[in-house]
This record gives structure tokens, sequence and C-alpha cells, in this order.
């Protein structure tokens, strides 16, 4: 969708809007923006996960995927292992930087996070569990 043409919503952004009109469109249950998760990384940190189902699964919407956020999730995955932390990208075929070869797709497998594209939809197993 152009950004001209996509309705004003309270979300961050177009993908997160675009997350919550499929997982509305599939019946899903979550939240939105209500857990919050303190975390150790030089100091008290705080994350906010974008949609948590009801099943449990965290659902993190990425346009940008940059060094900040991947690193936080690296250190809330260490430090919290029982969170099921997924991610939904705009393009899961970006590379991480500009010449470089790894893509965000290549480094959610690296660590052990599960992805996908969002405009595929969101896998039905990730839903339906």
């Amino acid at each position: 969708r152009s950004r001209s043409l996509m309705p004003k919503h309270k979300f961050r952004s177009n993908s997160e809007y675009n997350t919550y009109c499929f997982l509305k469109e599939n019946k899903v249950s979550f939240k939105y923006e209500k857990l919050t998760i303190k975390y150790e990384w030089l100091e008290s940190k705080k994350y906010i996960p974008d949609f948590v189902l009801s099943n449990g699964i965290i659902l993190e919407v990425k346009g940008r995927f940059v060094l900040e956020d991947r690193k936080k999730h690296l250190f809330v995955k260490k430090q919290y292992p029982h969170y099921d932390i997924r991610f939904v990208f705009d393009n899961p075929n970006r590379k991480l930087y500009k010449n470089g070869r790894m893509t965000y797709a290549i480094w959610c497998e690296k660590h052990g996070f599960k992805y996908c594209k969002a405009s595929s939809g969101i896998p039905k197993d990730w839903i339906t569990k």
C-alpha cells in the first residue's frame, strides 16, 4: 500500500498497522504493547514487544532492523530464553549493512529467531497454537 493511501492509525509504523489488520482479519487474539520486559545491557532497560498473541508468541514487527534492535533482542533472549520472540519483516532479505552479505533472515537463523515476510502473512502455525 502506498503511504498516501494508508488510513491514520495509532501504530508506530504502517508495518505494525498491517500486522494488526492481518491479526484482526484472521480473528487472532492479541495484546498490543501491553507487556514490558526489563533487561540488563550496561544499565536497566525496558523492551515493550509489539504484539503478544494469546498463545504467548511475541511478534516484533520491523521495517528496519538496526544494530540497537539486534543487540537488544540478543540480550533479551539470553536473559529470558522462555519468551518466544518472532520477527515480522517488511523484507527479510534486506542487508544489515550496505555492502554486507548478512540479511535480516540470515541474522535470525544464526541467532535462533523465527521470522516471516509481512506481505506473505503470518504463518498459520504461529497464530493457531
